[in-house]
């Protein structure tokens, strides 16, 4: 695929996404469904809000998707992969969907994420077998725990980017960049759908950081948290796993770092501190950066960080072995918690408010 064709297929789902996602906007708002209020203990927009962007973003793909594929007669050359994944984020859709009309449980949700996870294993056959040579002594191959950790790792993006979906344009960001990162750094952007992805999420981007209006505003939703945490997980074992890329499993662990380090720093340190981890709170790194900053400066120094820790990952990738790369994410990480969730405190005691 040529960079002239990958960016007719980028406008043309960038476009595509701007009219969906004013459409499903404009639905939301005159059957004031899927509408988030506001409300002064956690949610600090100021006016009802449509849900409606992960929805918006997956109809996006498919119709992207089926313009491109039709015009140039590829029905019968989509990968099991690419359709695989596409089919399991409607299901995620559906799921989350009832879960942004009324709360379903933490269990349920995991259970479901884990067995959504198992299909695609079971489906496509991808999966992790191999971290590469972490800690120096030579790569091991995971065998029986193959799918075991590979459905841990996956729902564990999935939340990580759920749960970092905390300002405007925070987690589509992530999503935005790793897809970016992953997909020209390991090529698979040349051979796979994957750029109809990122012009969705562009697209969705329009309303949700309201460039196109204040009033016109539209949240991701549980739904589009997580089947953005969902596609992003699949790609990052897909090309980590795959023979056609040679990328290090730990470089796409940089591409998602600040999520990633900011969903475990978070469980810890609620669980260390007898709080439910999966409560709602403002201890995130968003949260604490805007002790300082406003939302829209936090989130360029976010997107700014998550970039130079991409770019860093892939000098890594380049010039050393990845047991450096392994070690020096060690020490970031450690160096992240340190500031972040034990010099940097919330502004109240109470981090459930």
């Amino acid at each position: 695929m040529s960079n002239d064709l990958i960016l007719s297929i980028l406008l043309l789902s960038i476009f595509t996404s701007i009219a969906v996602n004013g459409i499903l906007r404009g639905i939301a708002k005159k059957y004031k469904i899927l509408i988030d209020l506001p409300d002064r203990s956690r949610k600090f927009h100021q006016r009802p809000t449509p849900l409606t962007g992960g929805l918006g973003i997956f109809i996006s793909i498919m119709l992207s998707s089926k313009i491109y594929i039709d015009l140039n007669n590829l029905n019968d050359y989509v990968p099991i992969f690419s359709e695989s994944i596409i089919y399991m984020c409607l299901v995620l859709l559906i799921f989350f969907l009832f879960d942004d009309f009324k709360h379903i449980r933490h269990f349920y949700r995991l259970a479901f994420q884990a067995l959504a996870s198992l299909v695609i294993i079971f489906i496509t056959g991808v999966q992790i077998t191999n971290f590469g040579n972490l800690f120096g002594f030579g790569g091991y191959e995971l065998g029986i725990f193959s799918i075991p950790v590979t459905i841990f790792c996956v729902v564990g993006v999935m939340n990580a980017f759920n749960m970092i979906d905390g300002i405007n344009g925070l987690c589509a960001g992530f999503a935005l960049l790793m897809l970016l990162f992953s997909g020209f750094h390991s090529g698979f952007i040349y051979d796979s759908l994957l750029i109809l992805v990122i012009g969705s999420i562009l697209g969705f981007l329009v309303y949700n950081l309201r460039i196109i209006g204040k009033k016109r505003a539209v949240f991701l939703g549980d739904s589009g948290s997580n089947i953005l945490g969902f596609m992003v997980a699949w790609v990052a074992i897909y090309c980590s796993q795959n023979q056609l890329y040679s990328v290090n499993a730990i470089t796409m662990v940089w591409f998602i770092a600040i999520p990633l380090l900011d969903c475990i720093g978070l469980i810890l340190s609620r669980t260390l501190r007898n709080i439910n981890w999966a409560a709602p709170g403002r201890d995130h790194i968003h949260h604490k950066l805007m002790l300082k900053f406003s939302p829209e400066n936090s989130l360029l120094i976010l997107i700014l960080i998550s970039s130079l820790l991409s770019l860093f990952a892939i000098y890594l990738e380049k010039n050393f072995s990845e047991t450096v790369s392994f070690y020096l994410f060690a020490f970031f990480a450690l160096s992240y918690y340190l500031v972040f969730h034990f010099y940097i405190k919330p502004k109240t005691n109470n981090e459930n408010i």
